[in-house]
């Protein structure tokens, strides 16, 4: 297995998130369930309303990815 760096603010974030979350289990399950999530969206190429794309970006403002 691969290990990826991330800056440490936003694994609390997300640690904080999966904590209070009954879908994931560790940070690592997290990580993992978004990748391949977003992987998939680029291959699929979804297309997204303007409010589903501004949905979209504040969750992940509120995660720390933007």
């Amino acid at each position: 297995m691969a290990k990826v760096d991330i800056r440490d603010e936003l694994y609390e974030e997300i640690r904080k998130y999966v904590e209070g979350s009954e879908d994931f289990s560790s940070v690592e399950e997290f990580v993992n369930f978004v990748l391949e999530e977003v992987l998939k969206e680029e291959e699929e190429e979804v297309e997204y309303s303007e409010e589903e794309e501004e949905q979209i970006k504040e969750r992940l403002r509120g995660l720390g990815y933007l």
